[in-house]
């Protein structure tokens, strides 16, 4: 079978790699997790923006429904007075009691309607300015908020502008890191981060630790760290170690 790429290049540069894809990625999350965070706030900004003024002209819309149901109420008075005064009229014209009584309980039904349509009238009114003052504190929400939104949009679009370039430079980074590692190995590396909330797949040894879960590394597989020979992974998290001079080229000789 043909040799690959990949396969000629030694362990120890493959580990080198590693560690280098490692920090450049680790960069990367830090600059997204800065800009990751805006885009939640300004978004949620923009669906506190939309809900108030949602909610305004639903306001706005029942308001004018209350004030056409008071102008309909008005029109009902103003139909039922002038009822009364011309069954008022015909009480002089009538020949006999019962026709009177009828007249009078007309009469007297219509001074209900009046006394219904007043009250309801003054219900409309007590609504109409309970929701005026729901809506004068909701423009004024919607006014803070609104500018709320604006400078956080500038904050956004100042971090990416300062950030699009560095991320842009750091991504060609990792994908040079990624061309020289083998294919089941870039495939482990991104498996582990994926797994763990730092987003650490690769780790240093510190004071005889993993630097991802801080459990003790025996001696024999520190000083096999340390040759730089082998793939090693930690037993407890199985993320891979390298040894801090890896970079420096300082590898331990037998």
């Amino acid at each position: 079978m043909a040799k690959t790429k990949t396969d000629e290049i030694s362990v120890e540069e493959k580990l080198k790699a590693l560690f280098e894809l490692q920090q450049v990625d680790s960069k990367i999350d830090k600059i997204r997790t800065v800009r990751g965070e805006l885009p939640l706030e300004v978004r949620d900004l923009e669906d506190l923006v939309a809900g108030l003024e949602t909610r305004i002209t639903n306001y706005s819309e029942e308001l004018k429904k209350l004030e056409e149901s008071i102008t309909e109420k008005k029109n009902v008075i103003k139909d039922a007075q002038a009822l009364i005064k011309k069954y008022e009229t015909q009480q002089g014209k009538v020949r006999n009691n019962r026709e009177y009584d009828a007249i009078t309980k007309e009469i007297e039904f219509q001074n209900l309607e009046i006394q219904l349509a007043e009250k309801r009238i003054k219900e409309y009114k007590a609504n109409i300015l309970a929701k005026k003052e729901v809506i004068d504190a909701s423009e004024e929400d919607f006014k803070d908020r609104q500018k709320d939104l604006k400078i956080k949009k500038k904050e956004l679009d100042d971090i990416v502008a300062e950030t699009e370039k560095e991320e842009a430079t750091l991504i060609k980074k990792s994908k040079t890191s990624e061309a020289i590692i083998e294919e089941r190995l870039l495939n482990a590396y991104k498996r582990l981060r994926s797994n763990v909330v730092n987003g650490l797949g690769v780790v240093t040894v510190e004071r005889d630790a993993c630097g991802g879960c801080f459990n003790k590394i025996p001696p024999q597989r520190h000083l096999d760290i340390k040759m730089h020979k082998k793939v090693i992974v930690c037993e407890h998290c199985g993320r891979i170690l390298v040894d801090a001079d890896i970079l420096t080229g300082k590898a331990e000789r037998v």
